[in-house]
């Protein structure tokens, strides 16, 4: 259904991405922004599945700055292999890269972004600090505490697993505090990933209900 594509970001600096548009007329896009796996299959899915629900999606390569077409699994081996991206993630070069993935389907109507694991935290990040977005979704950022005295400049959703081990229920609680702005969710039982139909964490229940508010969200904020 997609396509790999190149982006420029606003330093120059030329990278990948993987863009999915809908059979007919787009309702809005909405920017993927990958875990710490790079633009994957699963990511792709996901991109090709909000083409089926009628928006254009396009996933940015955040790690070609560091290695070009990066791809990974989730096999033990593989998230160690992964995790030496975000030993010192390099957040403004995130939202350069980000907001090229923006500025390439602005043209189709709408904007939203939504990211998970390390692109949980980009996207509550981008809410913050990019313009041309209409709404933000962060599925378990653990650097989105870090960075929660900043208020997002549109309508922003967040979810978490309440037995993720990486991100403590106290950090969500200081977001929701901090962001009585931002809608939380928190789902009983979840681990870290819960959305991911490809990890072993991979929650159901609470992977299909995060996907329907999602969809609520989006449908609420980029109709045009």
């Amino acid at each position: 259904m997609g396509q790999d594509i190149q982006l420029t970001a606003s330093d120059g600096f030329q990278l990948g991405a993987y863009r999915a548009d809908p059979t007919g007329a787009p309702r809005a896009a909405v920017v993927v922004i990958q875990e710490i796996f790079g633009v994957n299959h699963h990511i792709r899915n996901i991109c090709d599945r909000f083409a089926v629900q009628g928006y254009t999606a396009v996933a940015p390569a955040l790690f070609d700055r560091s290695e070009r077409n990066f791809q990974s699994g989730y096999s033990p081996e593989e998230v160690a292999v992964a995790r030496k991206f975000i030993a010192k993630p390099d957040f403004e070069a995130f939202l350069r890269d980000t907001e090229a993935a923006v500025k390439a389907v602005a043209d189709v109507g709408p904007v939203g972004v939504i990211g998970f694991c390390l692109g949980g935290s980009v996207a509550y990040l981008a809410a913050t600090r990019l313009d041309g977005l209409k709404a933000a979704i962060g599925y378990y950022g653990g650097a989105i505490v870090r960075f929660a005295d900043a208020p997002p400049k549109v309508p922003t959703q967040l979810h978490f697993g309440e037995k993720d081990t990486g991100i403590p229920l106290a950090d969500v609680e200081t977001i929701r505090a901090k962001r009585p702005d931002v809608e939380v969710f928190v789902y009983e039982n979840a681990q870290h990933g819960f959305g991911c139909d490809e990890r072993a964490s991979y929650h159901q229940p609470s992977a299909e209900l995060a996907r329907r508010r999602s969809l609520d969200f989006f449908a609420r904020h980029l109709e045009r």
